[in-house]
């Protein structure tokens, strides 16, 4: 499907958001861990619970990522999830970190966020990822639908989504050379934020071409974020809705009242990700308990050091100066935080106090 919008989808312009008096603006990214002692249902309580949380806190926006059959992560579905913290807070607003494009069709992507930005005005993000979210397997199964699938098209995926999100649609040309008028919703008041997410500098010169804000996976390795900024700043291209380029920093964070405990809280998905890596078969996260006693191999040792060394694992007074560093040195004003805590044994199935404290305790030192 090749479609022609009108023009430019225009976004609000307060629907930038900006930092407060000059402190940095922080938001949350959650994939939605599954401790051994939680069901799927607690682990969404739990981040119905932290989503509510950041709102009251002050954080600028909250995306659910797409992940899929990890034992793990119970975040499956953004447009689901989004419907759901949305309705359960008031002002934060609440996105797709990321809707992996690929896996599903432009249409369907494009009316499921007109909905939410319908029932949510100038309160959704749309952030779109070419990656699988899942293991070669699963991404054959999710991709058993012809041209959606191939992964080439993203970027004409990525005009589609933004044509049919134009309140005056667009102009579909079919089989007969006749052109069809397409909308992703029958009266839109408003449109989605568009935001391109990546890993790599495709992404970041595919966000400065189609001028797009764009945020890359800084949480993921730490590594090309520099070059992928220059290469999206410089080359940017204004668009109707953007004059400028926008981006923020991505950080794997825990913090308690000890960098001691800090550690502690945030073992378990040090591990997690270790064995991820090192191609082991995962299971739910472990407890803090479980992660004391956990014996890993020399290699994951040696990975978990290295990501301790990234993470921002600390007190609060030495996290905060960390995210302000990050942040000075990439240029951002926002720094979007996966808190990354587990919990104790005897702590409530349905909540996640470690990831609760580490956003209150950055809340304190940063947002003022």
């Amino acid at each position: 499907m090749t479609t022609v919008p009108a023009s430019e989808p225009v976004s609000a312009p307060d629907s930038i958001p900006t930092s407060r008096s000059g402190s940095l603006a922080l938001s949350v990214l959650d994939l939605i861990p599954v401790r051994g002692n939680q069901t799927s249902a607690d682990a969404m309580q739990a981040t119905v619970a932290l989503a509510k949380r950041a709102d009251e806190l002050g954080f600028t926006r909250y995306w659910l990522a797409e992940h899929h059959n990890m034992p793990s992560v119970a975040a499956t579905n953004p447009p689901v999830l989004i419907g759901l913290i949305a309705a359960q807070t008031a002002r934060i607003r609440v996105g797709s970190g990321g809707v992996m494009l690929p896996n599903h069709s432009p249409l369907v992507v494009a009316e499921q966020f007109a909905l939410l930005e319908a029932a949510f005005p100038g309160r959704i993000d749309l952030g779109l990822g070419r990656a699988p979210g899942s293991d070669p397997v699963i991404t054959a199964f999710l991709r058993q639908s012809g041209t959606t699938s191939e992964v080439d098209k993203f970027p004409d995926h990525i005009r589609d989504i933004r044509a049919l999100l134009h309140p005056e649609g667009a102009s579909l040309r079919i089989a007969s050379g006749q052109d069809y008028l397409l909308k992703a919703t029958p009266r839109s008041g408003s449109v989605p934020d568009v935001w391109l997410l990546g890993s790599s500098d495709y992404s970041a010169k595919l966000a400065a071409a189609l001028g797009l804000p764009y945020v890359f996976a800084h949480h993921f390795s730490g590594e090309g974020t520099e070059r992928a900024l220059e290469l999206y700043r410089t080359g940017f291209t204004p668009s109707e809705a953007w004059a400028e380029p926008r981006t923020f920093l991505t950080a794997n964070v825990s913090v308690a009242p000890t960098r001691a405990e800090a550690l502690a809280l945030a073992l378990p998905q040090l591990q997690q990700m270790a064995r991820l890596r090192s191609g082991q078969q995962l299971s739910a996260v472990d407890t803090v308990e479980d992660a004391a006693r956990a014996s890993m191999t020399e290699l994951q040792q040696q990975m978990i050091d290295r990501m301790i060394e990234r993470w921002i694992i600390d007190e609060p007074v030495a996290a905060a100066d960390r995210l302000r560093e990050l942040a000075s040195r990439f240029g951002v004003d926002e720094v979007m935080v996966s808190p990354s805590a587990s919990a104790y044994a005897a702590e409530s199935a349905q909540a996640a106090p470690g990831r609760v404290r580490t956003l209150e305790l950055l809340a304190a030192e940063l947002l003022v």
